[in-house]
């Protein structure tokens, strides 16, 4: 027969789903909604492997949900703002929105080459006026509701990117881009309140059952809910108070020393009775220079104590020395804390390091707080009136007394900050706000959105918005009072963009609203979301709170953007992550010129289970390559009619083959998600037609099965399976038919046959019934004729029978 030209195979499909709009989403009340989603890339300008496999995973839940009948919508679209436009627009004089916009349709290309099956029409790019109006139309509407503010702080800072990176963008300490050592800077910024979230982003977590639980672990650890008491301690000598947060102050009793952060401002206020300020002074600066993640991650804690200013321990009356130092964040809680290093690791190795006083309030037969400190549970000592009562009950006490004090009151505590969102970038969506010196800060006119972003700017690497120079840019009317101002020329972090692009594709190019509200209602929530777990403490929070915003707005009616969340593994090469700078990069291009689209997709889908790490491997190329030529050539065995016509029980045996792949192929794509596995059962299912003997002699069985395989990879194989469906005489594309069905009656056995193993070695095969007891199944083993051999003359020790699977005979 022809042999396979992959090439002409795969170009037509691609023409004719293209041409016939075979993708193309329409809401349809009489049809079960399903919306399939991986996060959209950044154009960076060609796809690795590792985007081939996640839009591979995507494709195959795609494929599947259309021909089960669902009302399927898979678009796709760009994620364009960003810093790397700007670096290739200094480092080869291109304006980012060239370079991006040649990116894209590179990309573009490769997608459409692999045979994903997008709907094209619903394309978006976060670059194009078009979607980023409606950023900042949003971002009016969340000012108006008190959600937006501008306020001076503290902020991460890349001096290699010179631009400000949120606290999630921050990884041991460096850029999560650039990977250079962060700084902190002080800087007027613009932030989200997204803390006034908090609680409802940690109680939506029972509705995503269908998240890893990894990911919710690490949402939760990142918004770091704790129950505690704000408490307020005198200053010796003052009538200054110092205001701490604590999670434990029925530990009050043994509070030895505190610890200010380097930016608490009360170290300015009391710099003249500071006595070694210039040694404090030194340590604050040496601080500024590192992130808040390398500050509070390094095992080693350094500070240094305030000679002139102490604290006053209100339970004891006593006076503690107080410290400043960097392990403590003036961005959680207060900025200072209470240190009791009897019960506290911390604590206690700065305790030790520097001499301080260690006094413990909890008693145990297992403490020994010479050697550690005790964290566990115990009895109250040194600690007053609670002596003697257990550590549980003064946890429920102690902070009522503190209370009654007036010392601090009861509060909750969130490790999550406000979303930083300003950037001093161009490529990005502009803020519109304007600051105008007779109104202050005034908020555009929602009229006169969008505030377009010019694309002939010049571009500077010295840390300020290219933005600033561009006079036609900055220079405006104030909206409020009509005289001059000028222009926000910070423009907005891109997570912004992804926040809620999800929805903008429900009505991608709606030009009266960021989206209509009943097809954004119909499509939305995303039943699957495919993507890395590196977002789950950024993109998959910052989304999360986007939409409950939205939903506050009364744009949107459900709770939670994703209601399905798959967390793909990366690809790699001889164990090492693909990386450009590495020279370790497989490029998909090579492949689908050698082998095929099918072959790329089949391999990364077969390889490994979508959430575990792939290797890649050339030999494992080319065996999906040998396979799908094996599925090629099945049709003309399948044609050719056998002169040995089938018995009942060779029809029985290949029908219950089918439906079981049938089943397990659906179970696996639809539950487990394990398509490597369900791969494996349509290879099974093609080797049981090769070895069946009775093709087209069968009264139709054989192209029926064949019809089925042709049917079970399709969401793995498209262009082939096209191919051959067309060939078969199919009119209709195979991408929209029905999903095959299996029936129970078909799968179940009455009969089986299982290996018999003599002293752990296989020797031979018995037939027995499914519901027969062990002792059957002896006597049936005993008096088979081939074993009677093996036995003869030997005593049975042992026999044992594991029920449908396998018999062991140990014999001597």
């Amino acid at each position: 027969m022809q042999e396979y030209n992959v090439s002409e195979v795969e170009k037509k499909w691609q023409k004719v789903w293209a041409d016939k709009k075979v993708f193309k989403a329409q809401k349809d009340l009489s049809k079960e909604k399903y919306y399939i989603l991986v996060m959209l890339p950044y154009p960076s300008g060609n796809l690795h492997m590792g985007h081939v496999r996640n839009y591979s995973i995507g494709d195959v839940f795609a494929r599947y949900n259309r021909m089960t009948g669902k009302n399927v919508i898979h678009p796709m679209g760009w994620d364009a703002f960003g810093l790397p436009a700007e670096n290739a627009a200094i480092k080869h004089n291109i304006a980012p929105e060239k370079w991006t916009k040649q990116n894209i349709a590179r990309m573009r290309e490769q997608l459409k080459m692999l045979g994903i099956s997008y709907d094209w029409d619903r394309e978006l790019a976060t670059c194009d006026v078009e979607y980023y109006k409606w950023n900042q139309w949003i971002f009016l509407e969340m000012y108006k509701k008190g959600l937006v503010f501008r306020k001076k702080s503290n902020v991460n800072w890349c001096p290699s990117c010179k631009t400000v990176l949120a606290n999630e963008q921050v990884s041991e300490g460096q850029c999560w881009r650039c990977h250079s050592n962060v700084e902190q800077k002080e800087l007027e910024q613009w932030f989200i309140k997204i803390t006034q979230y908090a609680d409802e982003l940690l109680e939506g977590h029972k509705l995503l059952s269908g998240w890893p639980e990894q990911v919710l672990s690490m949402q939760k650890n990142w918004i770091g809910k704790s129950h505690g008491a704000q408490m307020k301690f005198d200053i010796a000598g003052s009538d200054k108070k110092l205001e701490i947060f604590t999670t434990r102050p029925d530990t009050i009793f043994g509070v030895t020393f505190m610890v200010v952060s380097p930016e608490h401002p009360m170290l300015k206020e009391f710099k003249s009775q500071i006595k070694n300020w210039d040694e404090v002074e030194k340590y604050i600066n040496a601080s500024s220079l590192k992130s808040n993640i390398e500050r509070s991650s390094s095992k080693e804690k350094t500070g240094v104590k305030l000679d002139g200013v102490s604290i006053i321990n209100p339970a004891t009356g006593k006076n503690v020395p107080l410290f400043v130092a960097d392990y403590v964040l003036m961005g959680y809680g207060t900025g200072a804390i209470m240190a009791v290093p009897a019960h506290d690791q911390r604590d206690w190795e700065f305790a030790k390091k520097y001499g301080v006083e260690i006094i413990p309030v909890i008693t145990s037969k297992d403490e020994d707080i010479t050697k550690s400190a005790y964290e566990g549970e115990g009895t109250m000592v040194n600690s007053g009136q609670f002596n003697g009562i257990s550590s549980q009950d003064a946890r429920v006490k102690m902070p009522l007394w503190v209370e009654e004090q007036g010392w601090g009151k009861r509060t909750t505590n969130y490790k999550l900050r406000e979303w930083l969102i300003s950037r001093q970038r161009c490529w990005g969506t502009p803020i519109p706000m304007v600051h105008c010196d007779k109104c202050g800060i005034v908020p555009v006119d929602e009229k006169d959105l969008p505030v377009i972003l010019p694309t002939d700017v010049k571009f500077t690497n010295d840390g300020k918005s290219p933005l600033q120079s561009d006079e036609k840019f900055v220079n405006t009317t104030c909206p409020k009072c009509g005289g001059p101002a000028k222009r926000e020329t910070d423009t907005m972090d891109t997570f912004v963009d992804s926040s809620w692009y999800f929805i903008r594709y429900t009505d991608a190019h709606n030009d009266k609203a960021c989206f209509d509200k009943e097809e954004a209602n119909y499509w939305m929530p995303v039943d699957q979301y495919v993507g890395g777990i590196e977002h789950a403490c950024m993109h998959l929070i910052y989304s999360r709170f986007w939409h409950k915003v939205l939903r506050d707005m009364g744009l949107i009616k459900s709770d939670e953007p994703f209601m399905n969340l798959l967390t793909q593994g990366m690809v790699t090469l001889g164990g090492s992550a693909m990386s450009k700078s590495k020279g370790n990069i497989v490029s998909p291009d090579e492949i689908v010129s050698k082998y095929g689209a099918d072959t790329a997709r089949l391999f990364i889908l077969f390889a490994a289970p979508p959430e575990k790490q792939l290797d890649w491997s050339s030999d494992g190329v080319e065996g999906c390559w040998r396979f799908i030529n094996r599925v090629w050539r099945l049709q003309e065995l399948v044609n050719t009619k056998s002169s040995v016509p089938a018995t009942d029980k060779a029809k029985q045996d290949l029908l219950r083959a089918m439906h079981v792949c049938i089943k397990k192929v659906s179970e696996d794509i639809s539950v487990k998600h394990q398509f490597n596995t369900a791969i494996s059962a349509v290879m099974e299912l093609v080797n049981a037609m090769y070895t069946y003997k009775h093709h087209s002699n069968d009264d139709g069985l054989s192209k029926q099965v064949y019809e089925t395989i042709v049917l079970l990879l399709s969401p793995f194989t498209p262009h082939l399976c096209e191919e051959i469906w067309s060939l078969l005489g199919h009119n209709d594309c195979v991408s929209v038919a029905q999903w095959p069905k299996y029936d129970e009656k078909y799968i179940k056995q009455d009969t089986i046959e299982i290996p018999v193993q003599v002293n752990g070695k296989l020797k031979g095969k018995v037939s027995i019934d499914v519901t027969a007891d062990e002792q059957t199944v002896k006597n049936i083993v005993l008096n088979d004729e081939k074993l009677k051999l093996i036995f003869e003359g030997k005593n049975i020790i042992k026999f044992i029978y594991v029920k449908n699977k396998i018999i062991n005979v140990v014999v001597k």
